[in-house]
């Protein structure tokens, strides 16, 4: 007897097998050029679209699903990029894909569920960690010399900030300092009586 319900089940095993049989074939096509050895982190990639593909038939309910979702797309795609050009040193400050990948997962749990709360929790992680890879990103490429000029920004950054602690806490000697408000009210109080 044939039903109408689609078995999803089914719709991606069958994707799944023409995906590696064209891997396969390309593979034999063109023997100079190792497909598995570029193309294996979109296995990881797929098991994080799995993860959406359950959250869109399991409902509301199955929201959830976006934050692992999130996760392993991001860390397959962080993980191409490294193979494609040999990066791998780009792991320590990595992890930091990671957390924006958790926001992008509660951002996109909120819209699917209409939470402006959630939404809005996303939106922060991804900033977070958008600064965080950039300031560590930053920090760690100095480190591993991937650039020319990289060898003298570290010493530069840290006379520069030096420079700023002592002119700041000079400016902070030479400045009076405020009272608090409290003080100067209860001081006028006091001299009114």
């Amino acid at each position: 007897m044939f039903t109408n319900r689609s078995n999803p089940g089914s719709l991606i095993a069958g994707a799944a097998l023409i995906a590696v049989g064209l891997l396969a074939l390309a593979g034999q096509l063109f023997r100079g050029f190792d497909f598995w050895g570029a193309i294996w982190p979109f296995f990881i990639v797929g098991a994080g679209a799995l993860f959406f593909v359950g959250m869109f038939s399991g409902g509301k309910p199955a929201a959830g699903l976006a934050i692992p979702g999130s996760i392993l797309i991001a860390v397959g795609l962080m993980l191409f990029l490294q193979n494609l050009f040999g990066h791998w040193e780009s792991w320590a400050y990595g992890w930091t894909v990671i957390l924006m990948a958790v926001g992008i997962g509660i951002y996109i749990m909120g819209r699917y569920t209409e939470n402006p709360g959630q939404r809005a929790s996303g939106l922060s992680l991804i900033k977070i960690g958008a600064i965080m890879f950039v300031v560590f990103g930053a920090f760690f490429e100095m480190i591993f010399n991937s650039f020319a000029f990289s060898r003298f920004l570290f010493p530069a950054a840290l006379i520069l900030f030096g420079v700023y602690l002592i002119w700041g806490r000079s400016r902070s000697l030479t400045k009076p300092q405020d009272m608090p408000a409290e003080m100067t009210n209860s001081s006028t109080s006091l001299e009114e009586k």
